[in-house]
C-alpha cells in the first residue's frame, strides 16, 4: 500500500491508496484539483513492471469512452502523474463516490491493466442560495414558535465540505433553527421569537448566511425580506414527497417528464398554490423546465444517457402567502442505441516491408461504443479482398495480422476498411479506412523487353554513331527499379568488345566505338548486362548481334588481262575464226557482295567496233562476224568492267588481239608497251634457249645414229589446259557465276606470240567449240609420242624428214619451256582467276 499526502490549503490531507483487484486492476485515492504533473503513484512498480521497457513496450494511459485524459505516465520512471485539472463536481455531480477509470496499455506484447481512480472531494465550491433575495410573507397572527423554512443553499461539494450550518442576522422577533433532512441535508427555518405586530413594523430584512465545513470555511449569502401579512396557517402539502420518471435519452422536446401537485387548505389567495424550482443542476436547468402555475416538469433541452443518466429536482410549493413545502422529483435517463462504435487506430506499421511474413502482427485496434448494456457490444471485422484480417485481442482491443504474402508491384497500397457493429436495435455501425502502404523491397531482376535484339549497320559507319537501344524494365520502386547497363566481357576478331562499341549506362543505347568493315567481317556479337541498384543488385543479360550491311566501297578487280603498265597480253586469233567464236575471256572480280559484286563487260573502245563483241554478264570476247581480209591484224580493246552499287565502281583494261594463222606472219610487236620487270623474263628465255640449243645438239647426235624405217607426217595439236593453282584468288573474293568469271567449262589452246618481248600466249577457243578433250592435250606419255616417230627400223636413212622431226621436237621443248616461265611470271595474277572459276 502506497502513501501520498497533498495539502489542501493547510486542513485537508489524506492518503492515496493502491488496491489490488482480483483481476489486476489498480485504485488510487487522489485529491481533486491537483496541479498538472503531480505524481499519483508509482504504477510500474506497483505492477511489476520493468521500467527500463515501458518506452519500448509503448506505454501509455487511455480513459474509456474517450474521455479528457485526465492522467499520464512517466516513462522514465513509472510515475502515475496527473496530465489535467481534475473536477470532482464537473466529473460526479452530487455523487458520494467519484470514480474515474482509465487504462494502462503496453505492446509487444499487448497488456492491459485497469486503473481506478477514486476523486476526494475538497472544499473549493463556497455554499450558493438559489435567490439572492428570499421572500418570507408572515401573519401577524403567527403564534409563537412559528416556522417558516427558508430556501437551502446548495454547495457543490459533499460530505462535510456541503453546508453544515447556517447564521441568521440578530433581530428580535426570528432566530434560526438548522433541520437535517432524512437524506442528509441540512436546512434552516426561521422560527418566530416574538409576535410580529404589522403596525410596528410591516418589513424586516436579515441576512442569512450558509457555512460548510471545509477548511478553510466558506460562505454563501442571502438577504431574508419579511413581509407581515395577516393570517395564513395552512401551508401547501405535496401529494408524493418522491416523484420519479424514467425518459428515453431520444424524447423530444416538449415531453412532459412529470406532474408535482400541492394541495393548500386554506382559501382565497392563502389557498392559491405556485410552484418553483428550489434546486436543480446547471445541466437540469438546460433541459428541464417547471410550469409555475400546473406544476408540469417539461424536456426543453437534448438528453445525452452518456453525459448524465439521472437527475434530481427539488420543487417548492408556495401559497398566495408565503407558506411553502416542498418535494424531491427523480428523472431516469433511459439509453437508446444513438452512438454508433468508434474506431481507434492505436498502433499501426506503415509502410509495411512486403516480405513481411504471414502471421505478423501490423496493428493494433481499439473499438468503444459509448451507449449501454447490449448496445455497446461491438462485432468488429475488414473486407475479404485484402490479405489482412483482424484477430480479437483483449476487451475491445483487435490486432490487425496479415495472412498472405504481399507483392508490392502487384498491389503498393492497401485500404483497409474496419467496419464495426453493435447489437443495439437498430444495429448501428461505422467504419474507417486505414491506408497501408507496401515498403518494396529488391526481388525483381531487370527484365529486357525482347529476348535478344538485332542491329544493322553499314560498313564505313562513323564511330559514335547509334546502332540500336537495349531496354530493360524492373518493378521494384526507387534505386531498386533503377537500371543501369554495362556491356559483358568478350572478344570480337580477338580484340575486346569494348573497342567495337559501347552502351550508354542509363538509356541503353548503343554505339560503335570504331568504323566496321564487311570485308573483314560480317556480323558479331555483344552481351549487355542490366543491373539494378538494389542491395544486393540483381541483374539480366541479353545478346546483341550486329550485323554489318556492304556497300559499294571496293572497285571491281581484273584479274586477266593484267593491269596496264605491268604485263599485257596479246591473244591470237586464227583468221578463219567465224561469227559467235570464243575468242578470249576478261576475268575480274568484286570484293563486295550481292548486288555490289554484280559485273557487267562493255567494249568502250575497239580497233574495229564491228568486229568483237563481249557477254554482258560473262566477260567473253566473240567475234560478231566472220574475219576478213580487210581486218586489221592488230586488234586493241578497251573493255569496262562495272559494278551493280550505287553509285556504280568500274575498272578498266586493254586486250591486245593478233589475226594471223601462221606464227611466221606475226611482225614485231614493237609498238606494245614494255615493262622493265618483264626484262627478268628475257633473261629467263635466254638461259632457257642455251638449255634447250644444248639439248637440241644433244638430240641431233642420238638421232643421227638412230636408223628411221619408215617415213610419216608428225600430225601434233598443241593444246594447252594450263591449270592456275587456287592460291592466286585474293582472299574474301565473292563467287558470283556468270557475272565475270571465269567458269570451268573453258580450257583455252595456248599458242606462242611470235615477236613478244615477254612471250605470252593466248586463249583462242574453249573445248566446247570443238576443242580436244583435256587428255589429248601436251600431258601425253611417252608411249603416245613414240606413235609420231614410229619404229626406227622402217627407216634406213636420216633425210629431210628427220630434220623436220628435230624441229617438231624443238618446238615442243620451246612449248613447254614458255608455258614453266609463264606459269612463274603471272602466278601471282592468274592463279585467283582460275580458283575463282
Amino acid at each position: 500500500m502506497a502513501h501520498k499526502r497533498y495539502p489542501v490549503l493547510g486542513l485537508l490531507a489524506f492518503c492515496l491508496q493502491l488496491l489490488h483487484i482480483c483481476n489486476g486492476d489498480v485504485s488510487f485515492s487522489i485529491a481533486e484539483e491537483m496541479k498538472p504533473g503531480s505524481i499519483i503513484g508509482n504504477i510500474a512498480k506497483d505492477l511489476g513492471l520493468n521500467v527500463g521497457k515501458l518506452s519500448a513496450r509503448k506505454a501509455r494511459i487511455d480513459s474509456e469512452l474517450n474521455r479528457a485524459r485526465y492522467c499520464g505516465i512517466n516513462l522514465n520512471t513509472g510515475d502515475l502523474i496527473v496530465a489535467e485539472r481534475i473536477d470532482r463536481e464537473e466529473l460526479c455531480g452530487q455523487k458520494v463516490s467519484c470514480i474515474l477509470k482509465c487504462e494502462l496499455i503496453l505492446e509487444a506484447p499487448l497488456e492491459l491493466h485497469r486503473i481506478v481512480l477514486q476523486i476526494q472531494d475538497i472544499n473549493d465550491n463556497p455554499p450558493v442560495f438559489a435567490k439572492d433575495e428570499i421572500k418570507i410573507e408572515i401573519n401577524e397572527l403567527a403564534e409563537k414558535g412559528s416556522r417558516f423554512r427558508l430556501l437551502e443553499a446548495h454547495d457543490m461539494d459533499i460530505g462535510q465540505n456541503a453546508v453544515q450550518i447556517y447564521a441568521l442576522e440578530a433581530n428580535d422577533y426570528l432566530m434560526l433553527k438548522i433541520q437535517t433532512k432524512s437524506d442528509g441535508g441540512k436546512f434552516a427555518e426561521l422560527v418566530l421569537n416574538k409576535k410580529l405586530d404589522r403596525e410596528g413594523q410591516q418589513e424586516l430584512s436579515l441576512v442569512l448566511t450558509a457555512l460548510d465545513g471545509g477548511s478553510p470555511q466558506r460562505t454563501g449569502t442571502s438577504t431574508v425580506h419579511v413581509t407581515v401579512l395577516d393570517a395564513n396557517d395552512n401551508a401547501p402539502v405535496f401529494s408524493q414527497t418522491v416523484y420519479e420518471a424514467r425518459l428515453p435519452e431520444n424524447s423530444l422536446t416538449g415531453t412532459v417528464v412529470v406532474k408535482v401537485a400541492a394541495i393548500d387548505a386554506d382559501e382565497g389567495l392563502n389557498g392559491e398554490v405556485t410552484y418553483e424550482l428550489s434546486r436543480i443542476s446547471e445541466t437540469g436547468r438546460r433541459v428541464f423546465a417547471l410550469n409555475q402555475t400546473t406544476g408540469d416538469i417539461t424536456l426543453i433541452g437534448h438528453l445525452d444517457f452518456e453525459k448524465e443518466s439521472i437527475y434530481e429536482i427539488r420543487v417548492d410549493a408556495k401559497d398566495g402567502y408565503g407558506l411553502t413545502s416542498d418535494s424531491k422529483v427523480i428523472i431516469e435517463i433511459t439509453d437508446v442505441n444513438d452512438n454508433p462504435p468508434e474506431i481507434n487506430i492505436k498502433s499501426l506499421t506503415n509502410p509495411l516491408p512486403e516480405n513481411v511474413s504471414p502471421g505478423t502482427e501490423v496493428g493494433i485496434i481499439n473499438v468503444q461504443d459509448r451507449d449501454s448494456e447490449s448496445n455497446r457490444q461491438v462485432r468488429c471485422s475488414i473486407q475479404q479482398n485484402v490479405p489482412f484480417k483482424l484477430v480479437p485481442s483483449i476487451k475491445n482491443y483487435y490486432s490487425l495480422v496479415s495472412t498472405g504474402q504481399l507483392d508490392r508491384e502487384l498491389v503498393s497500397d492497401y485500404n483497409i476498411t474496419i467496419t464495426a457493429t453493435d447489437e443495439g436495435s437498430p444495429p448501428l455501425s461505422s467504419s474507417k479506412s486505414v491506408q497501408l502502404s507496401v515498403a518494396d523491397i529488391n526481388d525483381n531482376p531487370p527484365v529486357f523487353e525482347e529476348q535478344s535484339y538485332s542491329a544493322y549497320v553499314n560498313e564505313n559507319n562513323k564511330p559514335g554513331s547509334t546502332l540500336c537501344s537495349v531496354s530493360a524494365r524492373d518493378p521494384d520502386w526507387r534505386q531498386n527499379g533503377t537500371v543501369i547497363y554495362s556491356l559483358l566481357g568478350g572478344e570480337v576478331n580477338g580484340a575486346p568488345v569494348s573497342s567495337y562499341v559501347s552502351v550508354n549506362g542509363d538509356t541503353g543505347v548503343i554505339h560503335a566505338v570504331r568504323s566496321f568493315d564487311y570485308e573483314q567481317f560480317r556480323s558479331f556479337k555483344v552481351h549487355v548486362m542490366a543491373r539494378d541498384n538494389g542491395s544486393p543488385p540483381l541483374s539480366s543479360n541479353v545478346t546483341v548481334s550486329v550485323f554489318i550491311s556492304d556497300v559499294n566501297d571496293n572497285s571491281p578487280q581484273i584479274l586477266y588481262p593484267g593491269p596496264e603498265g605491268n604485263s599485257f597480253m596479246t591473244e591470237l586469233v586464227p583468221k578463219a575464226a567465224h561469227g559467235g567464236s570464243l575468242v578470249s575471256k576478261v576475268i575480274a572480280v568484286d570484293a563486295d557482295s550481292g548486288q555490289n559484286a554484280w559485273l557487267s563487260y562493255h567494249i568502250v573502245k575497239s580497233t574495229d567496233p564491228g568486229l568483237f563483241t563481249i557477254g554482258v554478264h560473262s566477260g567473253e570476247i566473240r567475234t560478231q562476224r566472220d574475219i576478213s581480209e580487210s581486218d586489221s591484224m592488230k586488234q586493241n580493246l578497251i573493255v569496262s568492267v562495272k559494278d551493280n552499287g550505287q553509285p556504280s565502281l568500274s575498272a578498266t583494261c586493254s586486250m591486245y588481239l593478233l589475226i594471223s594463222d601462221n606464227l611466221a606472219e606475226v611482225p614485231e610487236l614493237k609498238d606494245i608497251s614494255y615493262d622493265e620487270k618483264n626484262s627478268k623474263l628475257t633473261s629467263y628465255l635466254i638461259i632457257a634457249l642455251v638449255c634447250v640449243s644444248t639439248f637440241f645438239l644433244t638430240f641431233i647426235i642420238i638421232i643421227l645414229g638412230v636408223r628411221f624405217c619408215r617415213r610419216r607426217k608428225p600430225r601434233l595439236l598443241f593444246d594447252g589446259a594450263v591449270a592456275i593453282p587456287s592460291a592466286y584468288l585474293p582472299p574474301n573474293y565473292a563467287d558470283v557465276d556468270g557475272t565475270g568469271t571465269l567458269r570451268s567449262a573453258y580450257n583455252y589452246d595456248a599458242y606462242l606470240t611470235t615477236g613478244s618481248r615477254t612471250s605470252d600466249f593466248k586463249f583462242v577457243s574453249s573445248y566446247n567449240d570443238n576443242t580436244l578433250p583435256a587428255d589429248q592435250t601436251l600431258r601425253k606419255s611417252p608411249s603416245d609420242f613414240a606413235e609420231v616417230f614410229g619404229d626406227c627400223d622402217d627407216s634406213p636413212e636420216v633425210g629431210p624428214l628427220h630434220f623436220a622431226i628435230v624441229v617438231h621436237i624443238t618446238h615442243i621443248c620451246l612449248f613447254i619451256l614458255f608455258n614453266l616461265l609463264k606459269l612463274c611470271t603471272y602466278t601471282s595474277q592468274k592463279v585467283a582467276a582460275y580458283q575463282f572459276i
